[in-house]
């Protein structure tokens, strides 16, 4: 996929040589960098932050919804 993102010149730059030394592309060089930041990002933070949300909001489906599916799933189509 292609895409355009904006980096501050003296990283560009530093990548660029990067990828010259590495012998390989730019697109091969930021797909290896993302790859390797998603791999050694924690998760962990972002389920706690869910985890705590749900144990202090109700997660039960609203009774006018589920109402309104119950009727849905009685209708013939």
């Amino acid at each position: 996929m292609k895409t355009a993102v904006s980096i501050p010149d003296p990283l560009f730059q530093a990548a660029e040589r990067l990828a010259r030394r590495s012998h390989v592309s730019r697109s091969q060089l930021y797909a290896q960098a993302l790859e390797l930041l998603l791999a050694t990002t924690d998760d962990d933070d972002l389920t706690a932050a869910l985890n705590d949300v749900d144990a202090t909001e109700p997660s039960g489906l609203d009774p006018h919804i589920a109402a309104a599916q119950a009727r849905a799933l009685d209708e013939a189509w």
